[in-house]
Formats: C-alpha cells, structure tokens, sequence
C-alpha cells in the first residue's frame, strides 16, 4: 500500500500542531521569560504578539500550505523558481533542531528512571554536570564517548522511527491524539499538586508580581514577541507542511486560534507549576525565589531534582510525572521536526514515505552521537543559538516576503473566510504580514545577531561557522539535485 501523508481528521491536524507548539520550551523557557520580564506585566505584550504575530503568520503558513498541498521548497519554486534555495533552508534547519532536540530527550529519559529513586544523589547539579555529561570545556571532549547518554539517545529515536515511518494517520495521527491529551492531564496533575505544597503562594506572588515601569522598555517587548515565535513554531515550515496534509473543508483561521490558545494555555499552566515548586524550596531552604530561578536545562535537571530531594514522599509521585511530562513534551515537538524534509524528499526525489523517515532516522541518530559526547553539551548550545537566534529568524522575514508579497497574500482571504466560522480576514491582516510582521522579526534577528557576536566564545564562533557551512552546503546540494517525481514542477494553487 503507498505511503499516505494525509490527516484522517480535523482532530488529527489539530492535536499534532499542538504538540509540536507544546514542548521543552513551554515548560522550562517560558516560566523564565514571564518571571524576568515584569511578571503579571509580561502578559499585555504577550498578548499583543499572540494577536499581532502569532494566529496572523500561522494563519499565511496555513494559507499558503493548504493551497499547493505540497512540500515547502516545491511550493516555494512554484511561487518564483530563484527561491527553491529557502524552499530547502528552513526544513534542513529544523531538521538539524531535531538531531540535538534528541540529545536532551535522551537526558530526560535517564532521569525519568532516576527520578524513582532519587539516582541523582545529594547533589544534582555535580551529578548533572560531572557523573552524566561529564562535561568538558576542550574541544578535545568530541573523543569521550558516553555510552549511557548514546543509548538513552537510540531509543528515543528508536521510538520516533516506530511512529514517523507509518502512514501519516497511523503513525504520528494517532499517536498525537494520545500524547497530547496525555500531556494536559499530567501538566494538570502535577500543577494541582504543587499549589497545595507549603510556600507555593510565596512562588506565584513572584511570578505574577507586576513590574508595569518595564512596560516602557523595548526589551520585555523583544521578549513577548521572541516567545511566540519559537513557542509556536513559527517559520519553521511545520505548519505549512501540516496544512498541506488537510482535508478540503479544513477551518484553518478556528484551528489556529485554537492552536495558539490551547499553547498559550499550557505553558502558563506549567509556569504556575515551575513557581508552586520554587516557592516550596524557597521556604525549605530559605533561598530566595530570585535566587533559584534559572531556564533551560539548569531549571529541568538541576533545580527540579534539588526539590524533590526535600519534598519527602510526593517526590516519587511528582518526580516521574514530571520528567514523564518533560519526554512527552519533548517528543511530540521532535516528531514534527522532521516532517517538513521528509516530505520535501518524497516531493522532489519520489522516494516512499517509509523509506525517506527510516534513511533521516539513521542519519539523524549517527550524527546525534556527537551529543554523546564530554564536549556535547556545549555544540548543542552552539548549534541551538545559531539556529534560533540566525538561520530560522532569517528564514521567517524571507518567508514572510514570498508568501505576502511574492505570492500576493491577499488571494488567500476570500477562500479563508469562507470556511471561517469565527473572525474574518480584512485589510488589517495584510497590514500584519505585509509590513509588522518581516520589520519586527527583523529588529528581533539583528538583536540575536548582535547578541551572538558579542556574547560568543572563539569556540563558539568556529563551531558557528562550521554549522552554518553545513546548513548551506546541505540546502545546496538538495536544490541542484536533479529531480526524480515527474510531478516536481507540476504544482497548481487551487484558489
């Protein structure tokens, strides 16, 4: 039977781009952002970068994917064949987000086991650092293997291969219409029981604490609107990807408000959490909330532990749960990461959708293995800031020119609307994507630009260099390639 890349419900679409916005992120980027930049303040320009970049963009991605029902780079070259350069940019990109997205999916694993009986010791910050990754800041560090950190790595990818290589319905269809729901009940489990531990309340005045003088300040904006982006995955052509799997009476303008606020949800749902627990060791240790409040891996692997070290008995509930949560969050982004390039090939190269997963699968899990390594912790930050912060802003104030500009945005309204049963599209959402949207994100790329040349090491900036050559030679090599489907340069909009 031939591969099928084709939701088998409204339900399906909807819950995988919910799981690949609700990720890592949501649960140990966003309680940071929001504590740091004016607590209760922080949500009136949340709110503005929901309402003024977030549904508009997923809206034109949407747009634009559900109209060719094709690959990225085969639409992108149908709109103006100079540019099947970017059509390749973007999914190679998220891709290689997913090879180092592994590695922490694999460290989450261990601790899920660990976090049954405390196997991080009494000290979970040297453990973290010295006994797991066994971290080393010389490059020499590529030679030591880890082996426990490899495997943890193969079988997450053993898992992704299990669910990605089936028929889109099948396989990642069903598994999101599982995960998902599974994901909100425990966010909901874990969040009920933090806020009943001793010195939750001392957490959340923290959090919500309003700073309404930084209001003024260019920053917390920069803020808000960077959130959005990277929490809804946004320019990363997973979007369009999954829209071009719908079906024809598909309501795209209800799914992407549903799919932003069901987001929007989650990770304030998980900051109440995050800020529960912090307030619980603040009380416990006597260390101020400011004090303990980190992002990123520190808050996951280092903070979290260190309190179920003192919370007694609910810790060999709460702690499975959480690095339970963590893994499904994890997991679910990272199987919408390699959507766009699989696709992509089977557009352009007529491979089966089988056999293009199973060839990224092995390729990605090879190349992740340089995660496994003493120096791994510090390529995945590299590679992770130049992604984030260079190659995919970039490639959304690019996609925002074709898609508004280029290909005319404004065709898209009329068929839009019509299958709209909440708001409408006008004038105003031309103005947003036309004009607001590539100007601030490009304010945004030049401040992560400027913040990376200032910021980096002479390590980093090799390792900077060496991914960014890797990024170009690989889009180069997938847009010269010679076609093999007959269909590559049949594509028809249908507006």
């Amino acid at each position: 039977m031939a591969d099928k890349n084709e939701w088998g419900s409204n339900l399906s679409f909807i819950l995988a781009m919910i799981g690949s916005a609700v990720g890592l992120g949501n649960i140990w980027r966003y309680p940071y952002v929001l504590y740091s930049n004016g607590g209760g303040a922080f949500y009136i320009p949340y709110i503005v970068a929901i309402i003024l970049m977030g549904i508009p963009f997923l809206i034109l991605e949407y747009g634009v994917g559900y109209d060719f029902k094709s690959s990225f780079p085969k639409a992108i070259r149908k709109i103006h064949s100079n540019w099947e350069f970017l059509g390749w940019l973007l999914p190679v990109a998220v891709f290689m987000i997913m090879i180092y997205y592994s590695a922490i999916l694999g460290w989450d694993g261990i601790y899920m086991i660990l976090s049954f009986t405390k196997g991080w010791g009494a000290n979970p910050d040297a453990f973290f650092a010295t006994t797991l990754l066994q971290s080393s800041e010389s490059i020499s560090g590529l030679f030591h293997f880890i082996p426990l950190i490899a495997v943890a790595m193969l079988a997450g990818w053993v898992i992704i291969w299990f669910i990605s290589h089936r028929d889109l319905e099948e396989g990642l269809g069903k598994v999101s219409k599982v995960l998902v729901p599974a994901l909100f009940v425990i966010m909901v489990v874990i969040v009920g029981i933090s806020l009943t531990l001793p010195g939750a309340s001392i957490g959340l005045a923290e959090l919500f604490n309003p700073d309404w003088s930084l209001l003024g300040h260019f920053e917390i904006w920069m803020a808000a609107f960077g959130q959005i982006v990277f929490s809804l995955s946004l320019g990363m052509s997973i979007a369009f990807t999954y829209a071009s799997y719908t079906g024809e009476d598909a309501d795209l303008i209800t799914n992407t408000i549903s799919i932003a606020l069901a987001n929007s949800l989650f990770e304030n749902f998980a900051a109440l959490g995050v800020f529960s627990i912090l307030g619980y060791m603040s009380l416990q240790s006597g260390t101020a909330v400011a004090d303990l409040v980190t992002q990123g891996t520190g808050l996951v692997f280092v903070v979290y532990p260190t309190v179920f070290n003192v919370l007694g008995q609910w810790a060999y509930v709460l702690g499975p749960l959480f690095f339970l949560t963590v893994y499904l969050a994890g997991l679910t982004s990272i199987l919408s990461t390699i959507e766009p390039l699989s696709f992509s090939i089977q557009n352009k190269f007529g491979h089966s959708r089988s056999k293009t997963m199973t060839i990224l699968i092995i390729f990605g899990a090879v190349v992740s293995m340089i995660y496994a390594t003493s120096y791994g912790g510090s390529v995945l930050g590299y590679v992770d800031t130049f992604i984030n912060q260079i190659a995919l802003l970039l490639g959304i104030i690019l996609e925002c020119i074709i898609f508004a500009w280029i290909f005319n945005a404004e065709k898209l309204i009329g068929f839009l609307n019509a299958r709209s049963k909440t708001i409408k599209l006008g004038k105003w959402w031309l103005v947003i994507v036309k004009f607001i949207l590539p100007i601030f994100i490009a304010v945004v790329w030049i401040g992560g630009m400027i913040d990376v040349i200032n910021n980096s090491t002479s390590d980093q900036l090799i390792f900077t260099v060496i991914v960014a050559a890797i990024l170009l030679i690989s889009t180069v090599i997938f847009t010269v390639l010679p076609a093999k489907s007959p269909d590559w340069d049949d594509v028809e909009e249908r507006l």
